[in-house]
């Protein structure tokens, strides 16, 4: 996919190649674009597509929330072009034409093995293409962008735009939010109220009712990590939430003192103990899906194997069966030191 800018007045132009026509690509391509010309147009005209403009009507045009913060953070107005109406944009019309001609029949006969690689020879032709003298009057696109129009772009921003997503989220009743296997505090006024997250590549902000309430720096890596603030956990937890440390070791002395022992080990890994709430949670529902009795043979082996079990070593010992071996099993299999 080939995405074409150009300014109105000079034909100055930018080209890129994209393997998708998603949102992503399509922010990306903006600010690739802004970054091309060394600065923001006051008004940009779109093809009307789903990836920026959520619904049109006689009335108004509706752009997503994503391609809204873009035209915010640029301080730029978009106005769609109107469906089936080439002429609203003429300048980039005819200016997807010559990059047809100009740009990609020269690579007709290549093949590319990366979008990088692609995108340079692209590059390359393009600055060709902004210094090709015009056939009808003196200087190019580069030199009458240079001369008179680059003047009149509005600077660019400080930080360029960073491609944001938003996802609905609930609290959970340990004051955190689960985001792509990664966990986040939230303070705890919200636990079980439905929240908006945005999520960039570096940060994680979270709003309610139109105001945010906090952020953090996304976690990356492996899954289950957490990133707590203290002051978003309860200080009286019986008052706002029904969990507690207290709870769950109850929950699991009834089952067995070796599921006690597993639990007690998770409430004390975190430094926070809500951290260890949902781990705690999901380890003794392991013994709905496959009884009480075998959740604490399998405590029992794993604590048998190391002192620090976790959550997947005993779902995999329930799941492989590895509960339901004798003692002397686990001895004669068990490997050497």
């Amino acid at each position: 996919y080939i995405f074409v800018a150009v300014l109105p007045y000079s034909q100055y132009a930018y080209v890129e190649a994209f393997l998708k026509q998603d949102q992503e690509a399509w922010i990306c391509a903006h600010i690739n674009a802004y970054k091309y010309f060394g600065g923001v147009t006051r008004i940009l005209v779109c093809d009307n597509l789903k990836t920026g403009v959520d619904r049109v009507s006689k009335s108004e045009v509706i752009i997503n929330r994503t391609y809204q913060e873009l035209s915010e953070h640029y301080g730029i107005a978009v106005i769609p072009a109107r469906v089936r109406q080439p002429r609203d944009k003429g300048s980039v019309e005819s200016t997807v034409g010559n990059v047809s001609t100009w740009i990609i029949a020269a690579f007709r006969n290549r093949t590319f093995f990366s979008l990088q690689e692609m995108n340079q020879s692209i590059r390359e032709k393009l600055r060709e293409f902004n210094d090709k003298p015009f056939q009808k009057k003196q200087g190019s696109r580069k030199s009458e962008f240079i001369e008179n129009e680059k003047e009149f772009l509005l600077p660019l921003p400080a930080m360029p735009y960073e491609l944001a997503s938003w996802k609905i989220a609930t609290v959970m009743f340990n004051s955190h939010i689960s985001v792509d296997k990664q966990n986040y505090s939230i303070p705890y006024e919200y636990i079980r109220k439905k929240v908006d997250i945005r999520m960039t590549k570096s940060t994680i902000e979270v709003f309610y009712a139109g105001s945010r309430i906090c952020s953090h720096p996304r976690l990356h890596g492996r899954s289950n990590q957490y990133s707590t603030i203290s002051d978003h956990m309860p200080k009286n937890q019986q008052k706002y939430v029904e969990w507690t440390p207290e709870r769950f070791i109850s929950w699991a002395e009834r089952i067995g003192e070796n599921t006690t022992a597993v639990v007690k080990h998770l409430l004390s890994y975190h430094r926070v103990p809500q951290q260890s709430y949902k781990t705690c949670l999901a380890l003794l529902k392991l013994g709905d899906k496959y009884s009480v009795v075998r959740l604490e043979a399998a405590c029992k082996k794993a604590l048998f194997y190391t002192s620090s079990p976790s959550f997947k070593n005993i779902q995999t010992i329930l799941a492989n069966g590895q509960d339901k071996l004798s003692e002397e099993s686990v001895k004669a299999t068990s490997p050497p030191e």
